[in-house]
């Protein structure tokens, strides 16, 4: 199997726009005789079902949430970036594509993030016209904070909830659509099969959640729009119910996995309290913006916080340890998420820890009060203001840009950031892996299409901050309605798919059969002690650092776990009525593949780039030390049965318009 990328031709610069100019159209009047299926209701599919629906094409769009708002983009919290240069400090299209294919370690397709870049600006204009409440500077203007990995301010926000703000406006979009009759909505289905016909993906078998039933729909294509597979690690910042199992149904069916090793872990995270979590909280990365990260330096002070004879405000200023600009002072707390994360691990390996586990750092905002209650108090004119007065003027600039962050940090933990330092420290956010596509975004099954997390295209081997919500929707409002185009204009003569086809009967009767063995496997253990125990397995062997003994050592691990799976876990109820244990067998089993995978992906690349960090492949000064001669490729797997090994494709990755080196930010 060849992969073929089908990058235009041409400058950098020229070629999204030399591609719009001489693709394949569809008209009007057969856009109407073409059916789309959009799976996930996040930024990415949201969008693009709103889109393709506006344009004309009839499209079916489903989500296995009760509302597509409740999609997992509506908690990406900070922002989202474009290169307006409002600030006037030198941002252009050309410094957010360096900076993202830098920030990627230079792991990412030039092509793809050059329109990802080019097309940022579209979307802020396309989301201030549907309403979304940007925060706006004194002036009026639309207003900028930085971010993890830039040295500009280009990242626009609505206060700490712009995921949910944007979402919303794609929401309004998209129920629109539904209103005209254009999106035909079915909310509580899951797709659990990709039904191909003649080579091509015409179709999915959906269980509806609520009933039990499976269900055939036919369409002339599929996109796909169903996030990432951090949920793999169990403990992560993603919602409980998301899951790999549209991307890895596909997979299944011939579909490639792309870079699956590359996982991003976030640095700002509420350290993990016990056991009995099923998840951590992610603190937004904009407080970067603001808080300095520290530990303390001497050891007998973490020891004594970590007993709770200290607190951090306890520890006087020289006794503190601001690593992060003490080793990058360039970017200081601003290092890309990968560099801080590792960053923070090295402090609480060395024992440095500042939460009873050892496992935690501070992120402090002090230094923040005292420069916002400075500049406020000149404002008013208020001259030799006491300390105190500049403190709660600090505080109340603060509260106004971050203050639901705060508030939900003081729900969680009990205790107020705005009297002690936040404890915070790295745990699994996003995934940079995903499905291989084309610059079209198209799968190498023809006619299925990927976009947003569930591809691998824009982000390389680490996402940096705000670029999320970014490459959603530029690829459901501005790439794939285009991008779509040159598939279906060979299809204006193709009648619409029946249901009653051979391939649909066999994909229902391969998921009934899945299906029914969970239920007849009468075992002793739940579904989330499987699904617990595989993630220990992932965060101990494949999380922020990896080596080559524990990797092989977790590839057996897993396939000793899944074959004890199969075995022995029990699964209450039946098939045809609400059954969420049911659900979580189904994606659980997923996550055993994709998690051996993931392992055989990160043994393979023997370097260390992005969040990928093979401990052999290091820096004399302990810094990720990347293998440009024998890795600058996309490593795309084939593997549709277990039973045998996965197959290796490579995508070598060429760099016409940036300079391949060394990844610094000191």
């Amino acid at each position: 199997m060849s992969l073929n990328s089908n990058i235009p031709p041409g400058p950098m610069s020229d070629k999204w726009t030399d591609y719009k100019s001489k693709m394949p159209l569809v008209s009007p009047d057969n856009k109407r005789r073409l059916e789309v299926i959009v799976v996930g209701t996040g930024l990415a599919g949201a969008s693009a079902a709103a889109s393709l629906g506006e344009m004309g094409y009839n499209v079916k769009c489903f989500t296995f949430h009760d509302s597509p708002r409740r999609a997992h983009s509506i908690a990406a919290q900070g922002g989202i970036n474009a290169a307006k240069n409002y600030k006037n400090d030198g941002d252009s299209v050309y410094r957010l594509f360096y900076d993202t294919v830098k920030g990627g370690d230079y792991r990412s397709r030039e092509a793809n993030v050059h329109r990802l870049a080019e097309v940022s600006n579209d979307i802020i204009d396309q989301c201030v016209a549907q309403g979304v409440p940007f925060a706006r500077e004194y002036s009026g203007m639309l207003d900028n904070r930085s971010f993890g990995g830039v040295q500009v301010e280009r990242t626009f926000y609505a206060r700490g909830q712009t995921g949910q703000q944007l979402l919303i406006g794609a929401y309004q979009a998209l129920s629109r659509q539904i209103s005209l009759g254009t999106v035909t909505m079915y909310n509580r289905h899951e797709m659990l099969e990709l039904v191909v016909v003649d080579g091509k993906a015409r179709g999915i078998i959906a269980r509806n959640l609520t009933t039990g039933k499976l269900e055939r729909f036919a369409a002339h294509c599929v996109v796909l729009g169903t996030g990432g597979y951090g949920n793999v690690f169990y403990l992560s910042t993603n919602a409980m119910n998301c899951n790999v199992t549209a991307g890895w149904r596909v997979v299944k069916k011939g579909a490639m996995m792309a870079n699956p090793c590359y996982t991003q872990i976030h640095p700002t995270c509420i350290p993990q309290s016990g056991e009995y979590q099923s998840k951590l909280t992610l603190m937004s990365e904009s407080l970067r913006n603001d808080g300095r990260v520290w530990v303390p330096a001497k050891l007998e002070d973490a020891k004594a916080i970590q007993e709770g004879r200290k607190m951090g405000k306890d520890i006087p200023e020289e006794d503190r340890d601001y690593y992060l600009e003490r080793r990058y002072p360039a970017f200081g707390n601003l290092v890309p998420r990968d560099v801080a994360s590792r960053a923070a691990k090295v402090e609480c390996d060395k024992g440095h820890g500042v939460v009873a586990t050892g496992l935690g750092v501070y992120l402090d905002f002090e230094s923040a009060f005292e420069r916002y209650g400075k500049s406020k108090a000149h404002s008013m004119n208020l001259h030799n203001p006491s300390t105190e007065k500049i403190r709660e003027l600090g505080v109340a600039e603060i509260e106004e840009k971050y203050g639901n962050l705060f508030e939900m940090y003081e729900k969680i933990t009990g205790e107020n950031p705005y009297k002690t330092p936040m404890k915070i420290y790295p745990a699994v956010h996003y995934t940079m892996g995903g499905l291989w596509v084309d610059y079209n975004l198209e799968t190498n099954i023809p006619g299925l299409f990927a976009l947003g997390e569930c591809n691998f295209s824009d982000h390389g081997a680490n996402r940096l901050g705000a670029s999320a919500l970014m490459q959603g929707l530029a690829d459901g409002y501005f790439v794939v309605p285009y991008t779509i185009g040159p598939f279906l204009s060979k299809e204006i003569r193709t009648p619409k798919f029946s249901t009653d086809l051979p391939e649909f009967a066999q994909a229902e009767n391969a998921v009934k059969e899945r299906l029914q063995n969970f239920l007849d496997n009468n075992g002793n253990q739940s579904v989330e002690s499987f699904h617990r125990r595989l993630g220990k397995i992932m965060w101990e062997h494949c999380g922020m650092a990896r080596n080559a003994e524990g990797l092989k050592k977790a590839i057996g691990l897993i396939r000793e776990l899944r074959e004890e799976f199969h075995k022995d876990v029990f699964v209450p109820g039946t098939m045809d009525e609400f059954n969420p244990e049911l659900e979580k067998a189904a994606r659980v089993a997923d996550f055993f593949e994709l998690g051996e995978l993931m392992c055989v992906d990160a043994l393979n690349r023997k370097e260390s780039c992005g969040g990928h960090f093979r401990e052999e492949s290091r820096t004399e000064e302990g810094e990720a030390k990347r293998d440009d001669e024998n890795f600058a490729y996309a490593a795309a797997w084939e593997w549709p049965d277990v039973k045998n090994d996965p197959v290796l494709h490579k995508e070598h990755l060429k760099f016409e318009a940036i300079e391949l080196k060394t990844r610094s930010y000191k």
